[in-house]
């Protein structure tokens, strides 16, 4: 994950705590010098350690959408295959109820003719 920061981070935590400064005679006292380096390097840590928790978070919540537009897709393709087998068994239904009156006619005209014939 560090890697990822590189370009953007000057330091990292070790960069720091291993820094050695140039000792002059009017220098800084060297224990309040490590002591801030020290307290620069656990806020180094724990930023780095926020940075790494939400980028985990960010990847979970990418696998997550990612999923749901998945299940979205999926759900409208079942609501069109539904939709056009109910419009299909509705015009399936049509069909045969004009198959059955056609042949009620044929059935049914046979038999008046043959009842004509037969009188």
């Amino acid at each position: 994950m560090y890697q990822m920061y590189q370009n953007k981070i000057k330091f990292m935590p070790q960069d720091i705590l291993e820094k050695k400064f140039k000792i002059d005679t009017r220098g800084y006292r060297l224990k309040e010098v490590d002591q801030f380096l020290d307290d620069i390097i656990d806020d180094y840590e724990r930023f780095l350690e926020i940075v790494n928790n939400l980028e985990k978070e960010k990847a979970d919540l990418l696998t997550e959408i990612m999923n749901l537009k998945q299940e979205l897709r999926n759900s409208k393709l079942s609501m069109e295959v539904a939709s056009n087998t109910k419009s299909k068994g509705e015009n399936t239904n049509i069909d045969i109820m004009r198959r059955l009156s056609q042949l009620e006619k044929m059935v049914y005209g046979s038999k008046d003719s043959n009842l004509e014939d037969n009188n």
